[in-house]
């Protein structure tokens, strides 16, 4: 038996349907702003997913990083149902007492004063927005409504109405105008460009430090350190989007660490709630989140008791260091695999930590041809950009499944 075959004994949970049943009652009942492979999730566990026929595939795009920790990782279901047994949500009008150890954990972890708890990552970016605007009103003293933030090329922050505003994807963007004004956009790793775009009225510089969607983009030597430099010349705040970089994926705690520099905002998302449930952040010193005040800004679910619970977990996780030590000891076997592929199927490779961004020959087929071989070969993929591939396993990957990974890639280029 191969390691994608499953074991005899194994029995997925599930509705009792059939793959083509699932299949059709998503075309007929789901909005159609997916186009999934045609795989059905029953169970998971660690590094692997089986469907609802029994058989098992190598996740290796984890929730774009929100299952970092591995699907089914005990200690953090260990904490989700000891926290569902006691209370799961008040609302913000009350406390709880998960909250505050949470708030002054996730602080300590990225070593900012003040957390603004949220669900998702978009809804980070668009706290971020909000409180870079409030900020540059009340702090630096840009004329209300006149603020401007400083956007890079290629990103992507999310799908909200205000996100797609700066995003230069036209997918994203198509049919979905008016936009909302008041951003700029300049190429990613350009600092000139940046330092041309900024004016009186600018409040914040947000960036992703690596840039995930775009095909794990690496920032050119210098450049964040330059952005840092810029932002702090002209008053201007550094907004770095963590949401899939930050937590591990990259080898360290914080993709920023790589490069020597703090920002003065923090948005974390994605792994930060354990593959559970959803929770993101936005974190910074007081001077800056002090300009939200009540009324001003909320969330129903933002730092529920469950979700507060389950992201304390996952922060206990990284005090370990050990998913940064695996993400940069995998990560480094990971590129040398995907190196030795450049030139048979694959005309290039950025990585950093188990996170790879794999541009496909167009001669072997598009991303998403490729997704589909590996797929029928037993690994799980998304495409990105007509030709790229993002892999991304969770950081409970071994050695030998990360060769497992790379040879069904191998299979599926050269078919």
């Amino acid at each position: 038996m191969t390691m994608l075959e499953t074991p005899p004994d194994t029995q997925p949970a599930g509705t009792g349907l059939d793959v083509a049943e699932h299949l059709r009652l998503t075309d007929t009942y789901a909005a159609h702003n997916y186009a999934p492979l045609p795989m059905v999730a029953a169970t998971a566990e660690g590094a692997w997913i089986t469907d609802v026929t029994g058989r098992r595939y190598l996740d290796f795009l984890s929730a774009y990083s929100a299952v970092s920790f591995g699907h089914h990782n005990e200690r953090l279901l260990a904490s989700a149902r000891a926290q569902l047994d006691r209370v799961t949500l008040t609302g913000r009008a009350f406390l709880h007492d998960q909250f505050g150890p949470f708030c002054a954990e996730v602080a300590a972890l990225v070593g900012k004063q003040a957390v603004l708890p949220m669900n998702t990552g978009a809804e980070a970016v668009e706290t971020a927005v909000k409180v870079a605007r409030k900020w540059g009103c009340q702090v630096k003293g840009i004329p209300d409504g006149c603020a401007e933030i400083i956007v890079a090329a290629g990103n992507f922050h999310g799908r909200t109405t205000t996100v797609v505003s700066f995003s230069d994807d036209a997918a994203a963007r198509a049919g979905f105008g008016p936009f909302t004004p008041g951003f700029r956009m300049v190429p990613y790793g350009d600092p000139t460009a940046l330092a041309a775009a900024i004016s009186p009225n600018t409040a914040a510089v947000l960036l992703e430090p690596v840039q995930g969607e775009a095909g794990v983009v690496l920032p050119p030597a210098g450049y964040l350190a330059q952005v840092r430099q810029l932002c702090t010349a002209h008053d201007v705040l550094f907004v770095a989007d963590e949401v899939q970089s930050g937590l591990a994926r990259t080898g360290r705690t914080l993709a920023c660490e790589h490069y020597g520099v703090v920002p003065d905002v923090y948005l974390l998302g994605k792994a930060l709630g354990g593959g559970i449930v959803p929770v993101s952040a936005v974190l910074a010193d007081r001077a800056v989140l002090d300009v939200v005040g009540p009324n001003e800004h909320g969330s129903t679910f933002g730092g529920n008791p469950l979700a507060c619970a389950v992201a304390r977990e996952v922060i206990a996780i990284l005090g370990t260091g050990e998913y940064q030590r695996r993400a940069r000891e995998l990560g480094a076997h990971l590129r040398q695999r995907l190196d030795a592929l450049v030139g048979q199927g694959v005309t290039a490779v950025r990585s950093i930590g188990l996170w790879a961004g794999v541009d496909v020959d167009p001669s072997v087929g598009t991303g998403r041809a490729v997704c589909e071989r590996l797929l029928a070969g037993g690994v799980l993929a998304k495409e990105t950009h007509g030709v790229t591939l993002r892999l991304g396993p969770p950081l409970t990957v071994t050695h030998d499944e990360v060769d497992l990974a790379v040879d069904a890639l191998r299979c599926a280029l050269t078919r």
